[in-house]
């Protein structure tokens, strides 16, 4: 019998602990003889570190110690925090050690940690820590870092941690054949996700068991306990990763930060459980940053509009050391740049250079966002010189149905191409038209309208998820009568984990969706996990949890057609129960209790094994590639430079849909998210270095006044062929366009061109100053 929860919009299992104030969040976890945590942070973008002297702390109330680079030298040999994705040699050169040793490269750089009774009493004790420093010169702008006048890393020679060029196709007959070309500079802005609750960390040492637990870590738990293993010299065995529930993630949450290192550290070298909860302040020059780079990208093209070819020049702002995240990026920016369309000549060229700033990691569509905003900018410049509309433009050039799946070629440092599954992008296309009433708004735009300009954009994209080179496993067991248990190695930051796998292992098991609970985050739980990033949750995950529910169904199966005297073919497993097929009601029903009964050491039926349980580890060999277009129609007041964004269409495409109502909220927020970054948010530094958005009466974050009514279509036309549930990642898809679409319809409004992010008011007004008569 079939089960329908896979596809069915059911509410969040998890929302009631929620409601409820039943969370457990990092700051909860309170354990005997608890200490706590606060950091000494450089007030410099850029200094030699002459002394440091921590006795005025170490004489005040409360305070137990205080750590630096020479603490944690007379313990374990320093080690700097390693590139988890694409550990490029030449990057190692650039890395960050958990405490600043004889120099500091960006405000906010950590220099020493205080340990004592309490918060207050450690933050108190900051000042006692007195750092002698010498000031020197900060580079904060990608140009002048590439003169290398002032070098981050003197003995290195360069601020360039790592460059990379290469081709598809012949570029250069591209633009030598080409009716028209046109060059442009396009620069995205420097901001950071902020989820809700900030990063924290507890950690306890058992001196006894020599073993080691730590609260708070996400996103790659497996990973990161490798990591903290190294550095502290210790077995990984002995080191167990417990994740609380968790406030939100975005890229920026759950990396290996310095204080992924000292807190463990402290707790084993003070022999008490020690905790440490970022603050906002904190939050903003010390978690990574995203997005700031610096694109010169030219097109070729013929007269009616068919692409010929691309180049590319992509500068990434790395900041002051290479985080974990290494170059992916920028590197991301360029693989991702030719989107949807038929481009078959492609050159580029990425630099990836140090700044005295934060340093630089993912957040949610790493390099898609900028490139979508580049290359859909470029598109609408070019059909206003051509004579064309964007959206024939874009027709024109989109890659058929038919061509899928169609091979991009290597655009990545690493010796693969990339290949789209599937996708219709001209049906997504026509239905976000339809959606919006282009036709009918047309006459609308660049027109003033009650004293504000309206203006139509729209952007195209295409996104690679469910990064599958470590791909992902999942434990699946029957634990009593109708209780399942499906262990995860992943985490789970607000996603819906929870309730998504519960609905995935139901239909492939054939039980209530009730009888399921999911666990997730914690290193005892699977022998592996690759983690939650790169929207891969479902698509790896729930491909596991799939395998595996299948798997022990066949087991149950197996196990009651022995007790039965029967073939299995001849039974199915549906609602929990086991019957014959041929009568469903009938008294040869058993339980998944009676089954479990069956599967005892002593039992004859038990097929050589014991116990219900399955392990299964899913893995692909490419990348999947949800796709979409966003549409806007908004207005922009000349006078303030404020945007009013009076539709905003989202169509996409991510395969099969799991759960209808999860995946609305996942693009929303997503979407949410893009435009406040797009309008709003930006990390502005001043010339020495000093950040002057280090709050939020500073860093604007959105508003629901500022958050239109998004209007989402989602069409199931494409299907991923690599998995078995035809699922592609959705978590970070929705914010892709937004920069695009925006900038698109403000141009279209203004009739002057958008270069830079954000679309801030004071930006547009410039913007207007600068191009359109009084």
């Amino acid at each position: 019998m079939v089960q329908k929860y896979i596809g069915a919009p059911i509410r969040r299992k998890e929302d009631r602990r929620f409601l409820t104030g039943q969370g457990q969040f990092v700051d909860d976890v309170k354990l005997p003889n608890m200490l706590h945590a606060a950091i000494v942070r450089s007030p410099h973008a850029h200094a030699r570190i002459l002394s440091i002297d921590t006795s005025a702390a170490l004489a005040m109330e409360g305070v137990v110690s205080v750590l630096t680079y020479r603490d944690i030298e007379q313990t374990v040999e320093p080690r700097p925090i390693p590139i988890r994705m694409r550990a490029y040699h030449e990057l190692e050169r650039f890395l960050q050690y958990p405490l600043a040793e004889d120099k500091v490269r960006y405000v906010g750089d950590p220099v020493a940690m205080v340990v004592a009774e309490s918060r207050y009493l450690a933050e108190d004790a900051l000042d006692g820590v007195d750092v002698t420093y010498d000031p020197l010169p900060a580079v904060v702008d990608l140009e002048k870092s590439l003169e290398g006048d002032v070098l981050l890393f003197e003995q290195h020679g360069t601020n360039v941690a790592y460059e990379f060029e290469s081709s598809i196709g012949d570029p250069d007959e591209a633009f030598r054949n080409a009716d028209y070309t046109r060059k442009e500079e396009f620069r995205c802005h420097r901001h950071t996700a902020n989820p809700l609750e900030t990063r924290g960390l507890v950690a306890s040492y058992s001196t006894g068991r020599e073993e080691l637990t730590v609260w708070g870590e996400t996103k790659v738990p497996h990973y990161n306990r490798g990591v903290l293993a190294s550095m502290l010299q210790m077995p990984e065995h002995r080191i167990h990763f417990v994740e609380p529930d968790v406030g939100g993630g975005f890229g920026v949450r759950g990396e290996f930060y310095p204080e992924n290192f000292l807190v463990p550290f402290a707790a084993i070298k003070t022999g008490r459980p020690v905790k440490w909860i970022e603050d906002r302040v904190e939050h903003l020059i010390s978690a990574n940053h995203s997005r700031e780079h610096w694109c010169e990208l030219e097109i070729a093209v013929k007269n009616d509009g068919t692409i010929l070819g691309m180049r590319a020049k992509i500068y990434g702002a790395l900041g002051g050391y290479v985080r974990t995240h290494g170059a992916v990026v920028p590197t991301s920016t360029a693989a991702m740049l030719t989107g949807p369309y038929v481009i078959p000549n492609y050159q580029w060229e990425v630099k990836c250079i140090l700044t005295n700033k934060v340093g630089m990691g993912t957040f949610s569509a790493p390099g898609r966002y900028e490139s979508c905003f580049f290359r859909e900018r470029l598109l609408d410049m070019v059909a206003a010189d051509l004579g064309i509309d964007p959206v024939e433009l874009r027709f024109k050039n989109l890659i058929p149905p038919s061509a899928m799946p169609y091979e991009l070629g290597r655009t990545r440092p690493e010796e693969y191409s990339l290949i789209y599954d599937s996708g219709d992008y001209p049906a997504l296309l026509r239905k976000a038209l339809e959606v919006i009433d282009y036709d009918g708004l047309k006459g609308t735009a660049g027109h003033l309208i009650d004293g504000k300009y309206h203006g139509v954009g729209i952007g195209c994209f295409v996104k690679s998820t469910g990064t599958g080179d470590l791909g992902e496993g999942a434990r699946v067991a029957i634990t009593g009568p109708g209780q399942v248990a499906v262990y995860l190695g992943i985490a789970t930051m607000g996603q819906g984990h929870e309730t998504v796998m519960a609905q995935i292992c139901a239909d492939g098991l054939g039980v209530p969706m009730d009888s399921v609970a999911v666990y997730h985050g914690s290193t005892d739980l699977v022998s592996m996990g690759g983690g939650t990033y790169a929207s891969r949750g479902t698509t790896l995950a729930g491909n596991a949890v799939f395998g595996a529910a299948q798997q022990l169904r066949d087991r149950v199966l197996a196990v009651s057609a022995a007790y039965l005297d029967v073939d299995p073919s001849e039974l199915e497993l549906s609602q929990g129960m086991v019957r014959r097929k041929d009568s469903p009601g009938g008294d040869t029903a058993l339980d998944l209790g009676e089954v479990l009964a069956l599967t005892t050491p002593a039992s004859r039926y038990n097929q050589g094994e014991f116990g219900l349980e399955a392990f299964y580890y899913f893995r692909s060999a490419q990348e999947c590639y949800p796709c979409g277009v966003h549409a806007v129609h908004l207005t922009v007041d000349p006078e303030t430079g404020k945007i009013d964004i009076l539709k905003y269409v989202i169509v996409e495409d991510v395969g099969h849909i799991i759960n209808p109502l999860l995946l609305n909220g996942q693009i929303v927020g997503a979407a949410a998210q893009g435009v406040g970054a797009t309008i709003l948010e930006e990390l502005v530094y001043d010339d020495d270095g000093q950040l002057l958005a280090g709050s939020f009466m500073d860093y604007l974050l959105p508003t629901s006044t500022d958050i239109p009514a998004f209007d989402v279509e989602v069409l199931d036309l494409a299907p991923s062929p690599l998995n078995p549930l035809g699922v592609k990642g959705a978590g970070e898809v929705g914010i892709v366009a937004t920069g695009a679409a925006l900038s698109n319809a403000v141009s279209n409004a203004l009739g002057v061109q958008v270069r830079e992010l954000p679309l801030s008011p004071n930006n547009i007004k410039e913007l207007i100053r600068k191009n359109l008569k009084p």
